[in-house]
């Protein structure tokens, strides 16, 4: 057995699993590197290590010096455990969308912990990189990692990733699939692959569906850690430096569901735990496998650990709440079964929209005018309607986290008559809360819960996006 003088030695070195069981009926073996297995709990461990040593020696970095950066979790936990044990004071900024366990493993390792968004413009001064950037400015001997455009990310995938997967697979691999995120781990491993085959080796990249990188309209999503977001008052749409374009050969862009159901297999049938963006790339993975032969070799990355993710991915009742789960409940022990379970949300949009799928969803744009929110909530029931942030038409829909607030008839109606708006006038000035949500596969009960004395209409969620608005009198009970 291995022994090493600190867990900084015990980076990487991950093994490789077949997966036989997902990838069972395929002609072309699927094998998974876990690099959930490194010591940090994910790949980001290689990378921080790798810019940690590079900043040391341009001098970046010095003793008694402040590691920052901004993270989904994964580089800060890296870069936490290799500052930390080098003597380095780290503040980590972390997405507020991120999953809370990952700040939790932080503040456990050392770190500060900084929560910002990153649903805003990425000029805002709020926004989660401006806040690392003051930071990194205001702290004498601070040092920004700044993994999006460090060369020293996809270098540590050139040096020790790809190298380990050409050895593992005695140089039989044929494609190599992973997520993009900062786009340093496969821009690095796929170098390698490709410079040690002589330019044989298929590198895809596995993207959420409506993400930047893979042709999407960047909307919104939810798996953590991969894909390319970009709101709609970012000025500037800037890739990261550490994604090299031309190694990646293609995509192959996965719907969150698939991607968040596909991890969960990964968990119950191969008895691997891993996180959403895992879910991703083995999905990923398996479609590329689908077109080969006996003779090509599928190696899929994982990035990180599901354990990360213990209060979304691997929780019924979060997948259920955002409209990605319709299994009905069942008690403990008991096997799955439709007979005798109560009506689901479902049943009460079923066929209002195109081929029978959910379709009544009156919005309001955030740049309409009292007049223009009038003529959208009259004959809508309860006469309210939910506010969603005005953007150009996106082909999949207005994710939750779009919506702004709400706004009711009843409301605008009596500014009007008291003379405190006027028509013209905006809609956001009678911006009220939120409407309620409610998932697509949960029961009729929980919609009435969820409404409760003070609601009358709730937002309908299909894979964490709008897909209509259920009225108190359509729910009976």
């Amino acid at each position: 057995m291995a022994v090493h003088d600190s867990v900084v030695d015990a980076i990487g070195g991950t093994p490789l699993f077949r997966l036989s069981r997902l990838g069972a009926g395929l002609a072309a073996p699927v094998y998974a590197k876990a690099e959930f297995l490194s010591i940090g709990g994910s790949v980001k461990d290689r990378a921080a290590l790798s810019m940690v040593l590079a900043a040391e020696r341009g001098g970046l970095l010095r003793p008694g010096g402040t590691i920052i950066e901004a993270t989904s979790g994964n580089t800060g936990i890296g870069l936490t455990i290799v500052g930390r044990r080098r003597g380095y004071r780290v503040i980590a900024g972390v997405s507020d969308r991120s999953a809370p366990e990952k700040s939790d493993i932080l503040r456990a390792y050392g770190a500060e912990v900084v929560v910002a968004p990153t649903a805003v413009p990425i000029e805002h001064p709020d926004h989660l990189f401006q806040v690392v950037r003051r930071l990194a400015a205001q702290i004498p001997g601070a040092w920004l990692a700044d993994q999006y455009d460090n060369p020293a990310n996809p270098d540590a995938h050139v040096r020790t990733t790809g190298p380990e997967l050409w050895g593992q697979t005695g140089g039989r691999i044929t494609h190599f699939v992973a997520g993009v995120g900062t786009g340093g781990t496969i821009s690095g491993t796929g170098a390698h692959l490709k410079q040690a085959s002589g330019g044989a080796v298929t590198v895809v990249g596995a993207d959420p569906e409506s993400s930047l990188y893979g042709g999407g309209d960047g909307s919104p999503y939810f798996v953590e850690s991969i894909g390319h977001f970009l709101h709609p008052g970012t000025e500037e749409d800037r890739w990261p430096v550490s994604f090299h374009r031309d190694v990646v050969d293609r995509f192959e862009r996965i719907p969150d569901r698939e991607s968040l159901l596909t991890a969960r297999r990964l968990a119950r049938e191969e008895g691997l735990l891993a996180g959403p963006s895992s879910g991703t790339a083995v999905a990923a993975a398996l479609r590329v496998a689908r077109d080969l032969g006996p003779q090509d070799l599928v190696v899929v990355l994982l990035p990180d650990s599901g354990r990360s993710y213990l209060s979304k991915l691997y929780n019924d009742d979060w997948l259920r709440r955002w409209g990605f789960l319709e299994e009905p409940r069942t008690a403990a022990g008991a096997e799955p079964t439709a007979a005798g379970a109560e009506a689901t949300v479902r049943s009460v949009l079923a066929g209002s929209g195109p081929g029978g799928a959910p379709g009544r969803l009156p919005v309001v744009g955030s740049d309409a005018t009292l007049a223009e929110a009038l003529a959208v909530l009259r004959g809508v029931p309860g006469g309210v309607a939910p506010v969603v942030l005005a953007r150009p038409a996106r082909p999949y829909g207005i994710s939750a986290t779009e919506v702004l607030g709400s706004v009711s008839a009843a409301a605008v109606d009596r500014a009007l008559a008291g003379g405190h708006a006027k028509p013209g006038g905006p809609v956001t000035a009678l911006l009220g809360p939120a409407l309620p949500t409610v998932g697509i596969g949960e029961p009729l009960s929980s919609a009435r819960a969820v409404l409760g004395p003070d609601h009358h209409a709730a937002l309908v969620l299909l894979d964490g996006r709008a897909a209509g608005l259920v009225h108190r009198t359509e729910l009976g009970g």
